[in-house]
Parts: C-alpha cells; structure tokens; sequence
C-alpha cells in the first residue's frame, strides 16, 4: 500500500514564479511585469482585495467594431477564466487585453499557473481572430 503525504508551503508571489520559470520584474506599487519564455507579458496588480491579470495584445482603434467586437463576446465563453476587455485608460490609444481576477487569499501553485496557461491559449485564439480580420481589412 502507498500513503501519500501532502505538503503545504508558502511562497511570496515573484519567488513562486521566478522558481516556476517565469521573469518577474517589480514596478512599485504592487505591480508586475512577468513574462514565461517567448509568451507576451503578463502585468499583475496586487491588491488587498484581488490579483489582477492583464496581457496588452495592443490598440484596437484600427479594428474596431461591430464586427470584432461580437466575435470577441462570441470567443468570451470560448476561453474562461480569462476574457477580452478594453484598456480605455488613455482614450487617445484604446488597449484589447486579455484580463482575469483572483482572490490573493488561498490562491494555490496550481490556481496561479492555470492563470497563464489560459492566458496563453486565449492568446492564441485571440492572435487568429485579429490575423483573419487584418487580413479582411
């Protein structure tokens, strides 16, 4: 008979990651810019409240419209946990991003990673969208 031991350890956030493969750099104020092998960065803003993840996948005013903006809620349901959302903090150069939210309490190794894993896969569904819609234009 085997018995299995589950160990539990803790890790602050930029070590987990750093041990994990991934590069962290801290910006100040809770915020991260991570980024694993060739794989666009992920930004991470630590609050009390919520770890908030976002990939830029860039401006959107070219692109935009009724269109695009229905296969982007159409793909929505596609790519759970993460989802499409715009970056209109600076309104002269709108941002399509890649967003998702966790609570920080809890927040398991396995929980953490499946955060970029599916932020990679949206990533890429999100790349073909924006190739065949260039491409249309």
């Amino acid at each position: 008979m085997s018995i299995n031991v589950q160990i539990r350890k803790e890790e602050e956030l930029s070590r987990f990651l750093e041990i994990h493969n991934f590069q962290v750099d801290d910006l100040d104020n809770g915020v991260y810019r991570v980024v694993r092998e060739t794989e666009l960065p992920v930004f991470i803003k630590v609050s009390e409240v919520a770890v908030y993840f976002e990939l830029d996948l860039g401006n959107i005013t070219e692109l935009a419209g009724e269109e695009l903006y229905f296969k982007l809620l159409d793909l929505n349901t596609e790519i759970l946990p993460v989802s499409f959302g715009i970056n209109n903090s600076n309104p002269d150069d709108p941002r399509l991003v890649l967003v998702e939210t966790r609570e920080p309490c809890h927040l398991s190794d396995n929980q953490l990673l499946s955060v970029f894993d599916a932020i990679e896969l949206a990533a890429d569904k999100a790349e073909k969208l924006l190739t065949s819609c260039i491409s249309e234009g």
